[in-house]
């Protein structure tokens, strides 16, 4: 359970600790120009009671006193020589105001999405810097959900609210303040009514919105979720027909979720039309009482003309806060999500990992007495595990599915790190503050080739900007992984694309691409996790070869499952059960392996 969720008074806070010091600062502007804006909507309202007044009541125009004093000082004696000045000053006012609202619009807008885009970069930021154990235990749909689709729910139902009601408040009262200085009586009438009506709106929505936000949280994961199991899975589904399936699959998250978006807009919506109804109700009862008295009607028509002004600007601005109020509730759980996930990792982290100084690699690598598990509540993956391995070694490692292969694997390239036992380069220990400078020794060839949507070029020097690519060592790095042959086949050659995942390609072509990568990289540490097991045989074999007669410096460590793949090695490490069963020769450990 999320301390956010225990204290929901601290979301604005951490809300504001995540914010950089050059969005503290527009927020700070924001809200003066809110206040800016307030008085402009003050300054349109009231310019409106001498413009009215002198059109209908002229003679009632001079016991105003501010007006009075002012036009004396301009020697204007007539109240006819006001309708110029006061026509004036009421149309720059009423532009003015037009003019902040749209300014404090673009602003409140520019930032919003501005903070999205900070929290977006962030949070993908630290989720990349997580330890592979952390992804390996996270769903990807959850990431994914969080920096899209949950970023994009709170900068429009959290943060665009929160400022739109920050300015909704401050124009709310000085527009209030205003018309009970105009009229006590009539304004405090129907303000409370009006705020009353809001209330009880207020207390009966409450529970729903929060019931929708947490829907909403939910579901959005789980859609994005039946989409990458869907089209993830495209060829089975193809297959075995499966596409009814999966369309009702996601058709049962993504309608309620379509469904608690929808009740949230209407909630947070509707009352503006009943309000706006029983305003104007409001104002026209008192304007008929009002009207039976004439002595005062040639003096109330300008105050109510005013009121009901204010009133049809004040409305809308009340409205907007309400909706702000019910954007924000609907968005809660959303909210809680991104504030944990920018929670993850502290820049501080993020700089350690980043740190430059130089770990040699110059002799070995040792395990000494490894032992790891993936939880505590777990069984021991691999128990007392110890071996070496010399600069320049080509080591195999081989062993039955399950036996703990590739977490030594991983454990090899500080992906992991051993709950008990060390794990050193040149008598340096890796851990979590150098292992990145170790990272930057190994290449690393998978059994399952991740190539991106772009040319084969780019995916053998992945991770390069294009116009930074070494294109030479491109195609040395081709040629070494016998697969230039078939890129020259290709229409566009090295620029040819290899599609989504590389489907345009086959799977020992994704294979080869792969160790062209690992060799582009020019590391001194190259790791093959059943880099050729979709290779046909004589492909394998001259991949292998090939393999064998690189720099004698380059150090070599080979996951497989054939024996034979691990013949060129100088070092075969057999494993059973987490443990190490034998080391030895490759002709010496063919003597007693069973595949």
């Amino acid at each position: 359970m999320s301390k956010l969720s225990i204290f929901p008074q601290s979301i604005n806070l951490r809300l504001w600790y995540h914010l950089s010091q050059r969005r503290r600062k527009q927020v700070i502007v924001l809200f003066f120009v809110s206040i800016v804006t307030s008085f402009a909507e003050v300054i349109s309202i009231g310019a409106l009671l001498p413009f009215l007044t002198v059109i209908t009541a002229p003679e009632m125009i001079f016991k105003i006193g501010v007006i009075k004093n002012t036009a004396f000082y301009f020697e204007l004696r007539e109240p006819k020589d006001l309708l110029f000045a006061v026509t004036v000053l009421f149309c720059i006012s009423a532009i003015l105001s037009g003019v902040m609202r749209v300014l404090l619009l673009w602003m409140q807008t520019r930032l919003s999405q501005a903070i999205g885009s900070d929290f977006s970069l962030s949070i993908y930021r630290k989720i990349l810097y997580q330890p592979y154990q952390v992804h390996i235990n996270r769903n990807s749909s959850e990431v994914i959900s969080g920096i899209s689709t949950k970023v994009h729910s709170v900068v429009y139902d959290s943060i665009t609210p929160r400022f739109v009601l920050m300015g909704s408040i401050l124009i709310s009262f000085t527009i209030i303040l205003a018309l009970v200085v105009i009229n006590p009586l009539i304004s405090t009438i129907t303000l409370f009514m009006f705020g009353f009506l809001y209330f009880i709106i207020i207390l009966l929505t409450r529970k729903r919105l929060l019931v929708y936000s947490e829907l909403k949280n939910r579901e959005y994961s789980i859609v994005i979720k039946a989409l990458q199991e869907g089209l993830g899975g495209i060829r089975d589904v193809l297959i075995g027909g499966f596409q009814e399936e999966y369309w009702k699959k996601f058709k049962k998250t993504d309608t309620p979720l379509r469904r608690a978006q929808a009740n949230v807009q209407i909630i947070g919506g509707a009352p503006r039309f009943i309000i706006e109804a029983f305003g104007m109700f409001i104002i026209g009862i008192l304007a008929y009482n009002f009207s039976k008295d004439q002595t005062q009607r040639a003096t109330i028509i300008p105050v109510l003309g005013t009121i009901a002004m204010g009133a049809q600007r004040l409305l809308p601005i009340l409205q907007q806060a309400y909706a702000g109020w019910a954007a924000m509730s609907g968005g809660r759980n959303s909210l809680i999500d991104v504030i944990e996930y920018l929670d993850e990792v502290t820049p501080s982290n993020i700089e350690k990992n980043e740190s430059q100084f130089q770990l040699p690699f110059t002799r070995k690598i040792e395990l000494n007495n490894i032992s790891f598990r993936y939880a505590i509540d777990k069984k021991w993956v691999l128990e007392s595990v110890s071996f070496t391995i010399n600069k320049g070694d080509k080591v195999g490692i081989i062993g039955k599915t399950g036996s703990g292969k590739s977490t030594l694997m991983d454990i090899s390239m500080g992906l992991l790190f051993p709950e008990i036992g060390t794990f050193k380069v040149d008598e340096n220990n890796i851990t979590s503050l150098n292992v990145r400078n170790w990272q930057a020794h190994i290449s690393h060839v998978p059994q399952m080739i991740f190539l991106t949507d772009n040319s084969i070029a780019e995916n053998i020097a992945f991770g390069i900007p294009k116009d930074e690519i070494d294109f030479e060592l491109v195609k040395e790095s081709a040629r070494k992984a016998k697969i230039e042959e078939t890129i020259l086949s290709f229409k566009d050659g090295y620029w040819s694309l290899v599609g989504e995942r590389g489907i345009n390609l086959s799977g020992g072509q994704r294979q080869r691409i792969g160790i062209a990568r690992a060799l582009y990289r020019s590391a001194d540490f190259i790791v093959f996790d059943e880099a050729t097991s979709a290779l046909d045989n004589y492909t394998e074999e001259d991949v292998m070869a090939e393999i064998a007669t690189l720099n004698s410096e380059l150090t070599i460590l080979i996951v497989a499952h054939r024996l034979s793949t691990l013949k060129y090695c100088n070092k075969i490490i057999q494993i059973e059960n987490g443990k190490v069963s034998n080391i030895g020769t490759y002709s010496k450990v063919m003597q007693n392996y069973k595949a």
